[in-house]
């Protein structure tokens, strides 16, 4: 068979797998998204389930959607870790015919999140500056801007609320996260512990993380805390405070975060990053949001 008979039979297959996917879509109630936020509803439905190197392209998409409207197929799929041609098998699951027809539903939305359009100018102006050290720092606030700004514009107040309803009447609130997400949790434990309100950190020390949850009950509540790639111990730890009836509350960054099918109710904390490094401004003021809506209630 000669090269052009080849790429012509791969074509035509390529195409025969996209309708295929296609109509896989649409056998389960949805027809091809038009707007960011119809994408989003499709994602956090639960209803289509993605093999892992497109969950990971969904992931990335979900969190970062102005990197992917303003960036090339290279620069998206090397800053999700894949290769472009998951994205444009991903943007075919979705009826589109390649990843930069679908990158169009990115570029719409982005037009209005000037916060984070302000990041990248942001990081724009760094790279201007003389002083590495200085650079990285600019960058690092203007990150910390961005996350803090999409708080300001897409607060859940309906899930805050029921997770301050939660924790207010428990008797013992957990407080769980490990890696990046220990930082938040610790300073959230000390603050509730300064307040009077009474909590357990779970830091794992010495491993003891299943001895520390064993105790938990029904009148108790978890306050966790996750960021992806979502392969802490957390989940595991959660999953034994489920088990036993505590109610939970997360804060998490997707509605693929393990821990959104076992809580109560969660809050979306998504946090930009900057030369690899993430901020944690945003999970922090949320959190501080949470004790102090705790200890208003618990004293009202």
């Amino acid at each position: 068979m000669s090269g052009a008979s080849k790429s012509s039979g791969r074509s035509i297959a390529d195409e025969a797998a996209a309708r295929k996917r296609g109509r896989s879509l649409a056998a389960l109630g949805y027809t091809k998204p038009r707007t960011y936020e119809e994408l989003r509803a499709v994602l956090s439905s639960g209803t289509v389930h993605f093999p892992k190197r497109l969950r990971q392209v969904a992931i990335f998409l979900w969190q970062h959607p102005s990197d992917v409207a303003l960036g090339t197929i290279a620069q998206v799929a090397e800053q999700a870790g894949v290769q472009p041609s998951t994205l444009v098998r991903f943007a075919q699951i979705f009826g589109y015919a390649g990843f930069s027809d679908f990158q169009g539903l990115f570029k719409d939305h982005v037009k209005g999140s000037w916060p984070e359009g302000r990041a990248r100018d942001g990081q724009e102006q760094a790279a201007a500056e003389p002083n590495a050290n200085l650079h990285f720092l600019n960058g690092l606030v203007g990150a910390s801007q961005a996350s803090l700004g999409r708080i300001d514009k897409d607060f859940d107040i309906a899930s805050f609320e029921r997770m301050v309803d939660l924790l207010a009447n428990a008797d013992l609130i957990y407080v769980i996260g490990s890696k990046r997400a220990f930082p938040v949790t610790t300073y959230l434990s000390l603050t509730l512990s300064q307040q009077g309100v009474r909590n357990v950190l779970v830091d794992n020390v010495g491993s003891t993380a299943l001895d520390q949850v064993g105790c938990i009950g029904s009148r108790d509540a978890v306050l966790a805390v996750s960021f992806s790639p979502y392969n802490s111990i957390t989940p595991d730890l959660v999953a034994v405070a489920h088990e036993r009836k505590a109610r939970i509350v997360t804060i998490t960054d997707s509605t693929f975060s393990p821990l959104v099918q076992l809580s109560d109710t969660w809050l979306e904390v998504v946090e930009q990053d900057f030369a690899g490094f993430r901020s944690l401004a945003a999970s922090l003021a949320v959190g501080m949001a949470l004790v102090h809506g705790v200890v208003a209630r618990r004293t009202a």
